[in-house]
């Protein structure tokens, strides 16, 4: 599956232009959650950041199978369709890219279990979107970075 036909993930230039259709249903209740790429140079950071933002239940483990877990239900909060903001996207895990490549994975797992829900005039619309916003000179090595992970992740 190439990037491109990824309808649910939008990898945007800081600044960047995103038409509010392509994340918003045409109704329901959706819940919107802004994490900073800045504030996760490390793990810890990164799943303080999804607890924080997304309010991730107490029984949350602390360790990447249960962020995946948690981001492939959701049922704790009260909406119909979700959406992710990573501002700074290039700046996750900086140094790490081992750490990288889990987040970015478990982010695509995340979207293939939510992807595809039909609209009423039959365009589909995934439940959950993404959106990574990041300096335009990085926005190449995500995209490419994002590029590889989804060639790991055919099956949700």
């Amino acid at each position: 599956m190439a990037l491109h036909t990824v309808p649910w993930l939008h990898v945007i230039p800081e600044q960047g232009a995103l038409p509010v259709d392509l994340l918003l249903p045409l109704s329901g209740r959706t819940y919107v959650a802004r994490l900073d790429g800045r504030r996760m140079p490390d793990t810890d950071a990164v799943f303080q950041q999804f607890y924080d933002r997304l309010g991730l239940p107490d029984y949350f483990g602390w360790n990447w199978d249960a962020l995946s877990d948690c981001l492939r239900d959701l049922k704790w909060l009260s909406a119909d369709q979700y959406v992710l903001i990573v501002e700074a996207a290039d700046e996750v895990l900086s140094r790490d890219a081992a750490g990288r490549r889990l987040l970015l994975t478990t982010l695509l797992r995340a979207g293939q279990r939510w992807s595809f829900t039909q609209r009423a005039e039959g365009i589909e619309l995934s439940r959950l979107v993404v959106v990574m916003s990041c300096d335009a000179t990085t926005l190449p090595a995500l995209r490419e970075q994002l590029r590889s992970c989804l060639e790991g992740t055919s099956s949700p």
